[in-house]
């Protein structure tokens, strides 16, 4: 299922730090790929390790709910930082995308511009918490996916305005390049990760 996304992810460390507490995973699953932006609580070194363990976690999925997932991410990262985190599973068998958050990762879901007006892009609920100290309550949202659809995750150091106007021309690199560019705040590390979902084969 790797060719059912395209996908390109940029980092950037706080000025001063040599390590990054941010991460992205990107990873076949069954009959779809899991994706998740995980943002260590504060920065340098132990953030890196709280993230660290989170997509450890993550990449042990084997399909099934996602709230599940997140609260074994919790259970890893006690005694740690913490993280917050926004976790999509995208189904190539259901043409759909579950997502959730914890924290404040952010999250868009742009639709191809199949139509005029195209439809608006659709923001992941975030429900505060921070894994590893706080669980909120956890309620995965399903929504359809096309071809051509972006999803869009990015950590608390890029400004919110990157979704005000969210250019998705060129690959999903360049759009995670662009992001990063205009939004990054530099003041905390900083990552975006954006999916191109391709649909399954045919």
């Amino acid at each position: 299922m790797a060719d059912l996304v395209a996908w390109g992810a940029v980092t950037r460390c706080r000025p001063g730090e040599d390590t990054a507490g941010d991460m992205a995973l990107v990873e076949p699953v069954g009959d779809g790929v899991l994706v998740a932006a995980v943002d260590g609580s504060g920065h340098g070194l132990e953030a890196s390790r709280a993230a660290r363990t989170a997509v450890e976690v993550l990449s042990r999925f084997d399909g099934g709910d996602l709230a599940v997932l997140a609260e074994a991410c919790h259970r890893a990262l006690g005694g740690s930082r913490g993280a917050a985190m926004s976790i999509a599973f995208l189904s190539a068998v259901s043409g759909t995308m579950t997502w959730l958050a914890v924290g404040n990762v952010e999250g868009r879901l742009v639709p191809a511009a199949r139509s005029a007006p195209p439809p608006a892009a659709v923001a992941l609920r975030l429900p505060g918490g921070v894994s590893g100290h706080h669980l909120p309550p956890l309620h995965p949202v399903t929504l359809p996916l096309g071809p051509g659809d972006v999803l869009v995750l990015a950590t608390d150091g890029v400004r919110p305005a990157f979704a005000d106007r969210l250019l998705l021309t060129g690959t999903p690199q360049a759009i995670a390049d662009r992001i990063v560019a205009e939004h990054w705040n530099a003041t905390d590390d900083a990552l975006a990760l954006v999916v191109r979902y391709r649909g399954a084969a045919a």
